[in-house]
């Protein structure tokens, strides 16, 4: 037999925002100036109180195993919150803490679907659900939205997908990568879809706490009793609190489904970071002025890229409600050319944006939008703002 890789890890794309960073950095490490709009992340240092946590759990030796799926004391603590933000009741059994929210989504999509199932999924869409998707063996069916009406499906543009093989529907309020927030009444006409044609919602609430203009965040397990017996709420500490790197998320649902999570992951990887489930009991007990400010850090930020993006002539934007992205419409300069050289794609368009004026954004076609290419504010003001004039000076030399 020939040594070869699998034909199913071989099919696997890889995730085209770590590509971008990756670039950004060789190129920051050669001395070159790079504004990068590409990361998912805050740029905020985790708040004090929650390192603090981490260091007494050390100093007290909680440094062994946990229970595979988390401690008991952080599942209260997440149940806890899910009551009191969420008006949802869990109990520790049908809660999971996984290695950050994606793993969460991953393991949810294994418990689920079975080879041929389909995965209903607005898009554009987050770069890794479909390729979650296919690596759980199901198939992922698009759910085309449009900028005009704020890149929400309808009801009757859901329904239409529906077959007898739809299993689960994704569900991202607010989303990566627009920023769009859910109202009540576009998740009643989801849970009811879902409720009358019988499939799972996996609802991705990572970005619950970045939302603007006074909105609230609505969970759509909260709509009925009859859709929260089929829907797996999945969320973490990496956005709202800062602490991408410490590799916590967790999943609440039906206990059949949570049960099954939990065998999976105590054979893929077993429990998370022992002194990061500490850290995450303990941020979830009290929300300080940290995330307050950071909140309205992003909203500022938000009005200032949103401002200049829609006053660069031919190019526009929908107004973000939560999250900290933007897609922009690039359709007016694709097909044209930089220093002779034709620009036909939104991959093509951002390797010479990169490329002459070191601005790192990321091409649509990862989101399933080939006409836009989206950018995170989660960085500075200043960066903001020196990043979208030299993109304003890359499309006036466009020919």
């Amino acid at each position: 037999m020939s040594l070869t890789i699998s034909k199913h890890c071989a099919s696997i794309t890889p995730s085209v925002t770590l590509s971008i960073n990756s670039k950004s950095n060789e190129m920051r490490e050669k001395g070159i100036d790079v504004i990068s709009f590409g990361a998912g992340e805050p740029d905020f240092c985790t708040p004090e109180y929650i390192c603090n946590a981490a260091i007494e759990a050390i100093r007290h030796g909680k440094t062994k195993y946990t229970a595979s799926s988390g401690t008991v004391k952080l599942r209260k603590a997440i149940a806890d919150k899910l009551l009191r933000d969420n008006g949802l009741s869990y109990g520790a059994d049908e809660i999971i803490v996984s290695n950050g929210a994606k793993q969460s989504l991953y393991i949810a999509l294994q418990a689920m679907l079975d080879p041929g199932d389909e995965v209903l999924i607005p898009s554009p869409c987050w770069v890794s659900y479909p390729e979650m998707v296919r690596m759980c063996s199901g198939v992922p069916v698009y759910i085309r939205t449009s900028e005009e009406r704020g890149f929400i499906p309808s009801a009757e543009d859901i329904e239409k997908m529906i077959t007898p093989k739809t299993k689960v529907f994704i569900l991202t309020s607010p989303s990566n990568p627009n920023g769009v927030v859910y109202d009540y009444e576009h998740m009643k006409a989801i849970a009811e879809l879902a409720v009358k044609h019988q499939f799972y919602i996996l609802s991705d609430e990572i970005y619950e706490k970045l939302i603007y203009d006074g909105k609230k965040h609505i969970s759509i397990a909260s709509i009925s009793e009859e859709v929260k017996k089929q829907t797996i709420v999945v969320n973490g500490m990496s956005k709202a609190y800062a602490m991408t790197g410490w590799r916590i998320g967790y999943a609440a649902g039906p206990k059949d489904v949570i049960k099954a999570m939990g065998s999976y992951q105590s054979h893929a990887t077993s429990n998370a970071n022992s002194i990061a489930q500490e850290a995450a009991t303990e941020a979830l007990s009290r929300e300080d002025d940290d995330m307050k400010k950071m909140v309205d850090e992003f909203e500022a930020r938000r009005d200032l890229a949103y401002n200049m993006i829609n006053a660069i002539p031919d190019m526009r934007c929908v107004r973000p409600e939560g999250a900290f992205y933007i897609m922009c419409n690039i359709s007016k300069f694709l097909g044209k050319s930089y220093n002779g050289k034709k620009l036909s794609t939104s991959v093509e368009l951002c390797s010479a944006l990169l490329e002459n004026f070191h601005v790192a954004v990321v091409p649509g076609e990862a989101f399933e939008a080939p006409n836009y290419f989206r950018i995170s504010y989660a960085i500075s003001r200043s960066q903001i703002k020196t990043g979208l004039e030299r993109i304003a000076a890359f499309v006036s030399a466009l020919q």
